[in-house]
This record gives C-alpha cells, structure tokens and sequence, in this order.
C-alpha cells in the first residue's frame, strides 16, 4: 500500500470508530428516551433505537473488515440536560439524532463506494428523524451541528451523551 492509501484507509478506519461511538451512545440515549418518551411517540423511539442497533453492529463488522478493534460502548453517558418528561425525551432524541448525522457526514467524506453510499443513507436517516423530533430541519444535516460547535471532541460522541466519568 502506497502512504497515500494508507492514510486514506486510516481515514476511513477512524471515521468508522466515530460513527461506531456515536451509534453506541444513540444505543444508550435511546433507552433513556424509550423510559419518558409519552406513549403515543414509544414506537418511533422503539424504531429508532433498534435501527441504532442495527448501523451499530454493521459498523462493527466494518471496524473488523479493515482489520480495526471496535470502539467499545461507555459503561455510562453524561446526558446534557435532564429528561424528566416525554418534552425533554423529545428534545433528547433529536440531538442524538443530530449528534449521529454529523459522524456519518464525517464518515462520508471518508469513505467511497457502497460504505460511503450506506453512510450518506444513514446521514439521511439520522436527519429525518431529527426533524421528526424536533420539528425543525436544517438545509445541510450534519454540517450544521459541526459549525455550530456542537459536536463532540473529535466527532467520536453525539453532542446529546457525553462519556461519564466512572
């Protein structure tokens, strides 16, 4: 491999972890949204967190495939605002939801072919259902919340769930 290839299939690598770390975070935030969410929404959250589940363990094999160790789970994550209520269950589906759009932009700009085509499926995905959230949308998913400083460090965690100390 040529350092030029090697760079850009450590790119690749590393733009995988990030969505992998954000779809483990997702995981978790959905469980916590699926426990206030009001009942008439429960489906939609049920929907999302398994679809979370599922781009999780396809970003596994991908991690392995390029010969990569998969980014483990948090045991925990710091929530950044209290949900107490169906409202604030909302409002936390919807920036997970941005959170996870914005490593999968990254993850599109990484990747070529049908990765990078399933990755701008799941920006899409992650995008609509932002807006089904929140009833708000934004001309550029995921871009968005990169220039509005809302991304976690790196791009490695949702702006909704931060890792939590132990």
């Amino acid at each position: 491999m040529s350092d030029g290839t090697e760079r850009d299939g450590q790119a690749e690598l590393t733009a995988l972890q990030a969505a992998l770390a954000a779809e483990h975070a997702a995981v978790y935030g959905y469980g916590v949204v699926g426990g206030r969410i009001d009942e008439h929404r429960r489906s939609e959250a049920r929907a999302a967190y398994d679809a979370h589940r599922a781009r999780r363990d396809t970003l596994v094999r991908a991690v392995r495939d390029l010969g990569g160790a998969p980014v483990a789970a948090s045991a925990g994550y710091a929530l950044p605002f209290p949900v107490g209520d169906g409202g604030s269950a909302a409002r936390l589906a919807a920036r997970l939801e941005e959170g996870v759009a914005a490593v999968y932009s990254d993850l599109v700009r990484a990747t070529s072919g049908a990765r990078r085509s399933d990755a701008a499926g799941a920006l899409r995905e992650a995008a609509v259902r932002a807006v089904r959230w929140s009833g708000e949308s934004v001309a550029f998913p995921g871009l968005a919340e990169r220039s509005a400083g809302q991304a976690g460090a790196a791009g490695t965690t949702p702006p909704a769930s931060a890792p939590a100390s132990r």
